[in-house]
């Protein structure tokens, strides 16, 4: 009889024991699926060699809905919080201990964005960059001719400049990344999309290489910001260069301008610089911006057409004309009215 009743005490023991350790472990499972129940996404870093309680400890003083020493039990019960990878790591409101952890070990970091506008110079770039988050080595220089000259050599490039040989874009970075970088990966895209564009261009064109399709793209996006105008616009300067008539553009003469105040006048215009197109026979020696694709394009395929002039409308679009006369109509409507 003892004997009988010890077996029945065992396996009565057996039972519970069961029983208690499938309940401990479906709820160790439904914690560690848990949401962490956050407020809003949650940015938080992982340093190098940072222990999985620290991890919970930080993200708990950022406001996950976790106990440190359960969630921490849990993990190593269940999960395997180690061999922790370092960067900076984005939390949704829907993730949880688990997916916390596969997130670290993987190394799913948080990727950073950053848009680099068409048409600006890489001075300005340089600006946008440097107040871009997670961005190591900010790169700052007094003027924009000084940064694209020390951006040349850093990049390596062939050219004296690196002003118009980045390609406009939203880039992505991991934190930590530096500016260095990041120009570097446009630079790679501007020379694919300037040889593709290059290698399906016009015929007769007065360039003599992509590198002067390049400056005439630039020039082509500060001239206008519509798309159906660009190869329109295009088409002047290819018939001015053609017909021997300098390019006499604003946005080159402003480029050669250090400092300039946004007042162009009349005795800038009389100045001889190496972009003052009013001066100078042809293109300028270096792109002014940052060309877009579209851009590109236009100086590529340009329209055919028989204009020589053109002159802004006032409502962000211009007034081709075919001959002088035209011309200062034009001008005498849309401008000098104007003032």
């Amino acid at each position: 009889m003892v004997f009988k009743r010890v077996v029945q005490f065992f396996i009565v023991f057996l039972v519970i024991t069961s029983v208690a350790l499938g309940a401990g472990f479906w709820f160790a499972q439904q914690r560690l699926q848990q949401s962490l129940q956050l407020a809003q996404p949650l940015l938080f870093e992982v340093k190098r060699g940072m222990h999985a309680r620290t991890v919970l400890q930080q993200l708990q003083r950022q406001g996950a809905d976790i106990h440190v020493s359960e969630a921490y039990i849990v993990s190593r019960l269940l999960d395997n919080p180690s061999r922790l990878q370092a960067g900076v790591y984005q939390l949704s409101k829907h993730d949880s201990l688990r997916s916390l952890w596969r997130k670290l070990r993987q190394g799913e970091q948080h990727l950073f964005r950053v848009t680099l506008i068409e048409g600006r110079t890489l001075h300005e770039w340089l600006q946008t960059l440097a107040e871009a988050e997670r961005i190591a080595q900010p790169m700052r220089y007094d003027n924009k001719h000084e940064a694209a000259e020390q951006i040349a050599k850093l990049l390596a490039l062939d050219s004296h400049t690196a002003e118009g040989w980045l390609f406009p874009d939203t880039y992505s970075y991991l934190a930590g990344a530096t500016v260095l970088e990041i120009l570097r990966e446009a630079h790679q895209r501007m020379q694919a999309e300037l040889d593709d564009v290059w290698q399906n261009r016009a015929a007769n064109l007065p360039y003599k290489n992509a590198y002067e399709l390049l400056i005439m793209a630039s020039i082509i996006e500060k001239e206008t910001g519509l798309k159906g105008e660009r190869k329109r616009v295009s088409s002047v300067f290819v018939n001015r260069i053609n017909a021997g008539m300098r390019l006499q553009s604003d946005p080159t003469t402003i480029y050669g301008i250090e400092p300039f105040d946004g007042n162009l006048t009349r005795a800038h215009l009389r100045e001889e610089t190496a972009y003052n197109t009013y001066r100078i026979s042809g293109l300028p020696p270096s792109p002014i911006a940052m060309p877009s694709r579209a851009s590109l394009e236009a100086a590529a395929q340009p329209e055919h057409t028989d204009y020589f002039y053109f002159v802004a409308d006032g409502s962000g679009g211009h007034v081709f004309s075919k001959t002088l006369a035209e011309h200062n109509n034009a001008v005498n409507r849309y401008q000098r009215n104007q003032r």
